[in-house]
């Protein structure tokens, strides 16, 4: 969590939109929903031979606003939660006004656009909105808060993987599509082992204060082994789509692009993964494999033969 609610004081117009923009910028182009989004533009471009620049755009602005509203709940109930002050339980316990009523105004906002979206483009998209909204509020917000439940990564495979990139196939195409849904698992379980190898250095802090996610139910070096086996299965998903005719034979490339990342975060996590601070080179790479094996897999579903 960022240093926001350590503040001692509430930050001015300038500070304000610098704290809104440090909680956003980095999940939203990495962790959000910007490359499985980019990916179901790219499936309707490539595959579907069909886009739609203006619903698009609209589209990304919903996401911008649903990523804006994510961060700023998972901010605001984890501070009201002592989650990062469990070590440090002087730590100052300010939490700026300002983060909860944002979140409840990009939320309002995203919804809008998604009933709107909806009205063109069918009654899909009402699903996947509600199933976006369903898993973005109550992430950690109550009564649901997913992420103390043990399904908090579940819920981010599926809301970035399927939910995202067939939503927004759906906004191109007005249709389902079989082989956009394998594709999506790509990003789906890349990004769901992402929220496995991060929770591994928190395992103490998640553990008392009751979040009961995966690495907590299994143990940290179980977990290590969890988050290699989902992030291998998104990059083999690639490789099979691609043998069986259903991506574009370019997708081999997205494969390509992250095993080294894959290996190189296996190498550093081997005997470090009981060491938090040693532990970040290990998450840094799946984190980069992420983004460069969708990106690469969009590239090649979106111009690839």
């Amino acid at each position: 969590m960022t240093d926001v609610f350590t503040a001692p004081h509430a930050p001015d117009g300038q500070g304000l939109i610098l704290k809104v923009a440090s909680v956003v910028r980095y999940r939203f182009f990495l962790y959000a929903g910007l490359l499985p989004y980019l990916l179901g533009a790219a499936w309707a471009y490539g595959v579907e031979k069909t886009f739609r620049p203006g619903v698009f755009w609209l589209g990304l602005l919903g996401i911008f606003l649903s990523v804006v509203g994510v961060e700023s709940f998972n901010e605001y109930f984890d501070a009201k939660m002592g989650t990062d002050r469990v070590f440090n339980p002087d730590a100052d316990e300010y939490i700026p006004e300002w983060m909860f009523p944002l979140g409840v105004a990009a939320f309002a906002l995203a919804a809008a656009i998604g009933f709107f979206l909806a009205w063109r483009g069918g009654w899909p998209i009402v699903l996947y909105t509600l199933l976006g909204g369903a898993a973005a509020v109550w992430y950690v917000g109550p009564p649901v808060r997913w992420v103390y439940r043990g399904l908090g990564e579940t819920v981010i495979g599926l809301s970035y993987g399927p939910w995202m990139t067939l939503g927004a196939v759906q906004l191109h195409t007005h249709r389902f599509s079989w082989g956009a849904l394998l594709a999506s698992l790509v990003p789906g379980l890349l990004i769901m082992s992402l929220a496995v190898v991060n929770n591994i250095p928190d395992f103490h802090q998640d553990r008392l204060v009751g979040k009961k996610n995966l690495v907590v139910r299994l143990g940290r070096k179980n977990g290590r082994y969890l988050y290699l086996a989902l992030s291998a299965l998104g990059l083999c998903v690639a490789v099979i789509g691609a043998v069986a005719g259903v991506f574009p034979r370019a997708a081999v490339l997205a494969a390509a692009a992250g095993l080294p990342l894959w290996y190189a975060s296996l190498k550093a996590g081997r005997d470090t993964w009981d060491t938090p601070r040693l532990f970040v080179p290990a998450v840094m790479r799946i984190v980069q494999c992420y983004a460069l094996a969708t990106s690469v897999f969009a590239l090649a579903v979106a111009f690839g033969k």
